[in-house]
């Protein structure tokens, strides 16, 4: 069964690597380029996993996951957060606001697709 993976990130390479990388895993992709934009697709898709980077204007990362995870409809919606960010604080803010897992940037394919295969449930 193809999942719902929606790809947050202001950063266009980034966002292609990982539509590339997850579409050949065979999910479907859905993209929002800022914090809005990503709260919006949310709504109206309801996604089975959402990958969130930190630095976006409008809405940051942070605020998104905040957000979601205070909704009783997405609380539940397993959040990966992507980061250049790789300081202690800055892992520590993230599961402070619930997400399930933080990545640092650059990551691996290999890695990106064992953390959300984790979340979606599916095998190696």
């Amino acid at each position: 069964m193809p999942y719902k993976i929606l790809v947050v990130d202001d950063e266009p390479p980034i966002v292609r690597l990982m539509e590339f990388i997850l579409a050949r895993q065979g999910h479907q992709m859905l993209v929002a380029v800022n914090g809005e934009e990503a709260l919006a697709q949310v709504r109206e898709h309801k996604p089975d996993l959402v990958l969130l980077d930190i630095m976006m204007p409008r809405i940051d990362g942070y605020e998104v996951a905040r957000t979601l995870r205070a909704d009783p409809e997405t609380c539940e919606m397993p959040i990966i957060m992507l980061s250049a960010k790789a300081q202690e604080e800055d892992i520590q803010k993230g599961m402070d606001v619930g997400v399930n897992e933080y990545i640092t940037k650059p990551f691996g394919p290999d890695h990106l697709v064992r953390v959300v295969n984790k979340y979606l449930g599916e095998a190696e």
